[in-house]
């Protein structure tokens, strides 16, 4: 394992530290070069409310506060004074004597826990923007899939309309001999199998809804807006690098906290003296004297000397800054994965939408003239009535997969926060 020297590591830490508060504080500034636009104000509304009302928001709060505390506390002076009292009898002779004694920083201990508290501080705070960001992703995937749960049993209902009442029509042909008892009970199959595929439809919506309130979805709310789908962007790749992102800034909190507890580990290798003072009264029979004096103490550190500890800090620091690098390396790709995939997601819907064949209504018309006209077997109206409605289906899981894939690209752009009206919300 390598071990990154002291003087080394004394350089890097300043411009590590200036890098992250920089990030920190204009990260989103970068992400304001592209061109995202802000989700419609209801759906802004109703994430921030989820989010403010969820358990993750408040144990998010109780982090952020434990953090400070703990900056606070590292803060303080790390020793506190003593009060000595002594009394002696040998006989005759008595002594009383009263003193204070005081351990002194002079090694800086206290400088060097405040500004690795404060590491941890900004680890924590990146931390729970990567949580806000992470509930905002989850949030809008559950409402898509909810949105689309929806508009498949629309489709499920129409299907059910349409062969319930080809089966009705079916019966009457056979009334009047016009079609054979097999096709009147093929279409009674398919009112059969179209009930059967109804009610697993109506159970992945209650599932999907279920999912949705688990994140504080209230669909209720959000019944009469539908998926702005037709307003989306096309897919940019950002000029800048991941620096901006949540998940890089954590890791790079994480590593330059754990570089700043390598600090502390070797300034507690110094022993601190303790300083007394005190002052009393000697009585020798029927003489009486006053005592004053000065004491100094210092620990040898001889039996332990604390060095595995500083090999264990520095050990962590190695990981955490190895992460951070994985970190950086994941991101990258990730950010082009997810630009790709929006590209072709948005180009897949837009190929969807332009085709012909995603006219249910139309399509289900004409299937139902040829057949009235004997163009078409029961089997064949059948058929492509299934295909026609399976497209349909289709159409509504890929406006769904649009929609997770856009919420990953905005993620993997530093956009999400931005877009779903987070930004600047604790």
């Amino acid at each position: 394992m390598h071990l990154v020297s002291a003087p080394r590591a004394c350089r890097v830490r300043p411009l590590a530290a200036a890098l992250l508060a920089a990030c920190l504080l204009a990260g989103s500034l970068s992400a304001a070069e592209l061109p995202a636009a802000r989700a419609p104000a209801p759906i802004r509304e109703a994430v921030k409310s989820a989010w403010q009302q969820h358990p993750s928001y408040r144990a998010t709060e109780a982090q952020l506060a434990a953090a400070q505390a703990r900056l606070d506390a590292a803060g303080q002076p790390l020793y506190n004074p003593e009060l000595d009292l002594e009394g002696e009898d040998e006989g005759v002779d008595r002594t009383r004597t009263a003193g204070i004694n005081l351990t002194l920083d002079l090694s800086g201990k206290r400088r060097v826990r405040r500004d690795a508290a404060a590491a941890r501080a900004d680890q924590v705070t990146a931390e729970a923007k990567l949580r806000r960001r992470d509930f905002a992703r989850q949030w809008f995937a559950s409402w898509a899939d909810l949105q689309t749960a929806q508009q498949r049993v629309r489709t499920g209902e129409r299907r059910l309309t349409l062969v319930t009442r080809f089966a009705e029509l079916a019966d009457k042909q056979f009334a009047a001999d016009d079609i054979s008892g097999l096709e009147r009970d093929l279409a009674q199959l398919a009112r059969d199998e179209a009930q059967a595929d109804q009610s697993q439809l109506i159970a992945d919506r209650a599932d999907a809804e279920a999912r949705f309130r688990a994140v504080g979805g209230r669909p209720e709310s959000l019944a009469a807006i539908s998926l702005p789908t037709d307003t989306l962007p096309a897919p940019s790749t950002p000029l800048t690098g991941v620096e901006q992102l949540p998940d890089w800034q954590a890791a790079q909190a994480a590593a330059l906290a754990a570089e700043r507890d390598v600090t502390v580990a070797r300034r507690n290798r110094i022993a601190d003296p303790t300083v007394g003072v005190y002052g009393g009264r000697v009585d020798y029979g029927e003489l009486q004297d006053n005592v004053v004096g000065v004491s100094v103490t210092i620990p040898l550190f001889v039996r332990n000397s604390y060095r595995a500890e500083v090999v264990a800090a520095q050990a962590d620091a190695d990981v955490a800054a190895a992460d951070a690098k994985r970190i950086e390396l994941e991101l990258t790709v990730d950010r082009q994965r997810a630009v790709e995939s929006y590209a072709a997601a948005q180009a897949a819907w837009s190929r969807w939408q332009a085709s012909r064949g995603t006219d249910v209504e139309r399509r289900a018309a004409l299937l139902e003239r040829l057949w009235r006209e004997g163009e078409l077997s029961t089997a064949d109206y059948l058929l492509q009535l299934k295909q026609t409605l399976d497209t349909a289906l289709a159409g509504a899981e890929l406006e769904a997969r649009l929609w997770r894939s856009y919420a990953d690209y905005l993620a993997a752009t530093g956009q999400l926060e931005r877009w779903a009206g987070l930004e600047g919300t604790p």
